[in-house]
């Protein structure tokens, strides 16, 4: 039995579909432990058990950083190639750039507004 859980309402369904269809494929080809089944409310651990739970990255710059550096799987039977991947990592670094030029509006409000 497998779950898969549409990772974010603003992602591309087709690429995410697609992206994560060939994680799998790269998992059952390697034969990649997934790891345990967690049939535990996370909401209910302690802080020290909490930490032994695998997360997954905290913003799209460590994403994209993880894509850079493990791309291979995604380019299997030429689903995707390295020039859209770049361009993909180009487009979202953009965003990323923009986001993080930008003021928080507490930010603005306590050190810009006058």
């Amino acid at each position: 039995r497998v779950e898969v859980r549409f990772p974010d309402p603003l992602a591309n369904p087709y690429l995410g579909f697609a992206a994560m269809l060939m994680a799998g494929l790269d998992g059952i080809k390697n034969k990649l432990n997934p790891g345990s089944p967690i049939d535990k409310d996370l909401y209910d651990l302690p802080p020290a058990e909490l930490k032994q739970i695998p997360t997954v990255c905290g913003s799209l710059r460590e994403a994209l950083g993880y894509l850079d550096k493990d791309r291979d799987f995604l380019k299997a039977g030429g689903v995707f190639d390295d020039d859209f991947i770049d361009a993909y990592i180009d487009l979202k670094m953009s965003e990323v750039i923009r986001f993080e030029h930008t003021p928080h509006p507490v930010e603005f409000e306590m050190y810009y507004s006058a």
